[in-house]
């Protein structure tokens, strides 16, 4: 027996929402079906590929943020390692590493059970917080994966903030 009674009315595509948002921006971006849309957008340090996934059994909006990073094997453990130490400090969405490609992403979901219709404000907070975060920790993957260092000393030297001007 459910707790709450869902009604059969029709609801908008929330990837309708993140289509209009790509094409505000002027971004790249292609509609892969009813239930898939990926948009490219350029960072200060690398390019991101968002896909956001309408997943209607569940009622969620999925979005990965995969970034230019081939994980060596050698290094996987010590990127683990990393995201560990990321992920505890993430108070929304997470990272993974898909071992099978090597690749490192950010996941994160927004919930719209009940039938609840996405915003053009949540699906932007949506993507900006994945790119804020991905464009926070990449010099700590590339400190890792590139300059073969730890992941607590790349973490540290990618979150050294420095003040005033020399």
């Amino acid at each position: 027996m459910s707790l709450t009674s869902y009604t059969d009315e029709k609801r908008i595509n929330p990837l309708d929402v993140v289509e209009r948002l790509a094409a505000g921006n002027d971004w790249s971006f292609e509609r892969a079906g009813d239930d898939e849309i990926t948009i490219l957008v350029a960072g200060k340090w690398t390019d991101y590929q968002l896909s956001y996934t309408w997943m209607g059994n569940i009622e969620a909006l999925h979005l990965a943020c995969a970034f230019d990073l081939k994980v060596p094997e050698r290094r996987r453990a010590e990127v683990q390692a990393l995201i560990s130490l990321i992920n505890e400090q993430l108070w929304v969405g997470h990272f993974d590493l898909w071992t099978k490609e090597g690749i490192v992403m950010y996941r994160h979901a927004l919930v719209l059970a009940g039938g609840v219709e996405a915003s053009g404000k949540q699906c932007e907070a949506l993507l900006g917080t994945a790119l804020d975060t991905c464009e926070r920790h990449f010099t700590a993957f590339q400190f890792v994966v590139w300059a073969g260092k730890g992941a607590r000393e790349a973490l540290d030297a990618a979150m050294f903030e420095t003040s005033g001007e020399a």
